[in-house]
């Protein structure tokens, strides 16, 4: 790929690794959407299927807050496969299969979804730091708004599994 630099803006070298990774992360949001669907109808405990839920309300609007960055830029939003988001969908989906049954299929769903949300922080981390580095504030403040959501979420999501998923006798 060749690689063009914005010289307009600070460390314009990045712009296109930026766009890349926004292509990346919008792939991914999409196919969460669905799998989020699909886990909240596997779950066994209550606050776990709201927590998908919710989640997969979050997960529409981070969505529509990739394509404001996109526009931000000047450029349509246009997602790329997601190879990464697709490996850990297909784990999430095997885990549902391989404990379908068992009393501990929601703290198998849980590590799955918590694999999920530290891929989405590490890549909206990247994100944040990047439209840092090239001045772009308004699609800085954005991401960071959905990475401070994924590391809540990730919160929750360990304390259902501490305080009920990874409890036997709490079913």
């Amino acid at each position: 790929m060749k690689r063009t630099e914005k010289n307009d803006m600070p460390n314009g070298h990045l712009h296109e690794l930026f766009v890349d990774e926004l292509k990346d992360a919008l792939s991914a949001e999409k196919q969460l959407l669905t799998a989020l669907k699909k886990m909240q109808q596997e779950a066994t405990n209550e606050e776990l299927k709201g927590a998908f839920a919710d989640h997969h309300e979050q997960t529409q609007e981070h969505i529509h807050r990739l394509k404001q960055v996109f526009d931000h830029l000047g450029l349509a939003p246009r997602a790329k496969t997601c190879k990464a988001m697709q490996g850990l969908l297909e784990e999430a989906e095997e885990i549902s299969f391989n404990f379908d049954g068992d009393p501990i299929k929601d703290a198998a769903l849980i590590a799955a979804a918590q694999k999920v949300e530290h891929y989405e922080m590490a890549t909206y981390g990247t994100l944040v730091t990047y439209a840092n580095m090239m001045g772009h504030k308004q699609s800085e403040d954005l991401l960071q708004q959905t990475l401070d959501e994924e590391k809540e979420t990730d919160r929750l999501l360990t304390d259902i599994a501490v305080n009920k998923a990874n409890l036997v006798s709490a079913f």
